[in-house]
């Protein structure tokens, strides 16, 4: 087996950090040279409206472990981190943010955590945050409603600096917001290896933040998203068809008492139709129904779905 040459692939997204790049990439370049490492660079302009194009076109231009990329609008970290890594061919794949916060101190023990312990992807946790409440205590909640609902028990989900093995991020797809979520989304892909690693936060130097409050609402929504798709996602049918014939039944057999208790106990009672129950039964049927075929129609949707059968394979071949 050849193994790969590049040792390390950092994936940067960024959004107007025109200040923040030529520190960064120094410190990078720094830190990568006194470890030894080999690596390559992947900056993504998600759509910057000042000169943070012009400043890594520079850069590029410099250094030929940097490979650029530019969207036209702001498409989001998800759209920016997929990108980057479709293009990645590191034996360990890094995310950071632009804006200084995370400290490229951390690149060396990460990498050996992955190469050397045997992890599949390490987690950064900013234990000491230089953020203000109306922050960290949001992002407390959050975690502890993803540590739940994952099964993952990282104290920072949405920690900038993480590490992953190669074959992780060519076996995952990010959209939307799921940037917050890949580990869980490496778990579902069958990497279960997950570690965290406590590292430095830094103040911001630079500029501004540019997460507003709609993260509150979007994130618990993709939150619920990942864990569905990661228990359901290939078979729906087992959620709206269970959740359906339930429903069903419970409604069907309050109708059947209620039918019974007509025929036979309260013959001279009101109408059947107009009693509260038989409507809470019909409800309760028909809402079975429709997630019942909801199931139905999603299994034929996934069925005709070109990735229906895409699943990762670990080959080991003795040699």
């Amino acid at each position: 087996m050849i193994e790969n040459e590049l040792n390390v692939s950092i994936v940067i997204p960024l959004y107007n950090e025109e200040e923040s790049l030529p520190e960064l990439f120094s410190w990078i370049q720094k830190v990568l040279s006194e470890a030894r490492l080999s690596y390559e660079l992947i900056l993504v302009d998600d759509g910057s409206t000042d000169k943070s194009w012009q400043v890594i076109q520079s850069l590029a231009a410099e250094h030929k472990e940097i490979k650029a990329i530019q969207f036209q609008r702001n498409y989001g970290k998800s759209a920016a981190l997929q990108k980057g890594f479709e293009v990645v061919s590191g034996t360990v794949v890094l995310t950071m943010d632009a804006d200084l916060q995370d400290s490229p101190e951390e690149i060396p023990a990460l990498y050996a955590m992955i190469t050397q312990e045997g992890f599949d992807v390490v987690s950064g946790w900013k234990k000491k945050r230089h953020d203000p409440l109306t922050k960290t205590i949001p992002t407390k909640l959050y975690n502890w409603a993803a540590r739940r609902i994952t099964g993952i028990h990282l104290h920072d989900f949405n920690c900038g600096i993480k590490a992953y093995r190669l074959a992780v991020v060519k076996s995952i797809e990010l959209y939307g917001d799921m940037h917050r979520y890949i580990p869980a989304l490496a778990k579902y892909a069958g990497f279960k290896n997950i570690g965290e690693k406590v590292v430095q936060h830094q103040a911001r130097k630079f500029g501004y933040t540019k997460f507003g409050i709609n993260r509150f609402l979007n994130g618990p929504l993709d939150l619920m998203t990942v864990a569905f798709l990661g228990k359901f996602g290939k078979k729906p049918m087992h959620f709206f068809g269970a959740l359906g014939t339930l429903m069903f039944f419970i409604g069907a057999l309050l109708a059947l008492y209620l039918g019974i208790d007509k025929l036979f106990f309260h013959k001279s009672a009101q109408l059947l139709a107009s009693r509260t129950a038989f409507l809470l039964a019909l409800v309760a049927m028909i809402i079975g129904v429709q997630f019942f075929m909801t199931g139905f129609i999603a299994e034929i949707m996934g069925r005709n779905s070109s990735s229906r059968n895409n699943y990762l394979i670990q080959q080991k071949i003795a040699c």
